[in-house]
């Protein structure tokens, strides 16, 4: 038996795509019997809707999902030698709830299963990411715009995400940076009530969440005027994500991108500044399987969609990151992020 509780991984075997917050909701497959969901009985309806027709196991707030799990479960006379689950985000309670209703001789971690089926996108996949790279691009496009003296990054923030939704976003990725001048330098930074200023940096992270899958690019860009140094740093930058790209086809490994662009990097003499890996998997989850670190010794396979971002960062001056969502094709790379990333002034 399995047992597939995040939301994502339920939207991928499902088409139901919904947050239940700390309620259950699950999957149950099985190897000879047909599947059954267990979800609130409010959300059984669009389950249904959403093209689920097996069984569904719907509960109120006053019901105990277990133990309508558990009647469920004696009903199909089954005999459970293994569990799989996804171990790295089942808690520890739900695991007792399951091991109080069933027996199994063995747990097993399904993660490497569910993400091996996830990690190669299809047509359809494709064809949303695509749209969702879309967004991102006219994201970067309404942050310009919106520059001007003093403007706040809270104020460019608000006006990127107020477009998206007016085209339909709900949700972001993840929560979208806009960095001003030396805040630009961490690579997590958090937006605030940071004064642009003539000669800063701005830098651009965001993403769109269309249809369950996700978005993200960064750019960045000089208001008005710059320094040699900060040219210096762009270039780098820039250079070093190209390779990267251009290195991108089936049967590279993939640790092999990361390191191409480090060494370019680390040979300008700002390899201290490189404090993260090159990029990661993108799906239903921004951050998603593959890691696109040097250590990853696996391939690159076609229809494989994963960012490509370096950066560098200086403390007390600023940073440059660039990222571009990358699919993997029959003989090459498409970038799905189209914004241009040459080095560019705003006026």
């Amino acid at each position: 038996m399995c047992f597939i509780q995040s939301k994502e991984n339920v939207f991928y075997l499902t088409n139901f795509y919904t947050d239940p917050h700390e309620r259950l909701m699950g999957l149950f497959l099985f190897k000879n019997t047909e599947p059954f969901f267990v979800c609130p009985q409010m959300e059984a309806r669009q389950a249904k809707e959403a093209g689920w027709n097996y069984q569904i196991v719907g509960y109120g707030d006053h019901e105990n999902p277990w133990e309508l799990i558990h009647q469920f479960l004696i009903k199909q006379k089954l005999t459970i030698q293994t569990l799989a689950i996804e171990k790295e985000v089942t808690s520890y309670s739900r695991v007792e709830s399951l091991l109080q209703i069933v027996k199994p001789s063995q747990v097993v971690p399904v993660e490497n299963i569910l993400n091996e089926f996830r990690v190669i996108k299809d047509e359809k996949e494709v064809s949303i990411l695509k749209q969702a790279a879309e967004l991102a691009d006219y994201g970067v496009q309404v942050g310009i715009n919106a520059l001007k003296d003093g403007v706040t990054e809270m104020e460019v923030l608000a006006t990127i995400e107020y477009e998206l939704k007016k085209k339909g976003i709900r949700e972001m990725s993840f929560s979208t940076m806009v960095l001003f001048g030396e805040k630009s330098g961490q690579p997590h930074g958090n937006p605030g009530g940071k004064k642009l200023s003539e000669g800063d940096f701005v830098l651009f992270d965001l993403g769109v969440i269309l249809d369950g899958y996700c978005s993200d690019i960064t750019r960045t860009f000089v208001y008005k005027t710059y320094n040699e140094q900060q040219k210096r740093i762009y270039d780098t930058v820039l250079k070093a994500q190209l390779a990267a790209l251009q290195s991108s086809k089936p049967g590279i490994r993939i640790g092999d991108l990361d390191s191409t662009a480090r060494a370019i990097i680390t040979d300008s003499g700002y390899g201290d500044y490189f404090p993260h890996r090159l990029g990661h998997g993108l799906g239903i989850n921004v951050h998603e399987y593959p890691s696109m670190s040097h250590t990853n010794d696996e391939l690159l396979k076609e229809g494989m969609v994963y960012t490509i971002e370096p950066g560098i960062y200086i403390p007390n001056i600023g940073g440059v990151r660039i990222e571009d969502d990358v699919l993997i094709t029959n003989n090459g790379f498409e970038t799905l992020t189209k914004f241009p990333k040459e080095f560019t002034i705003i006026k």
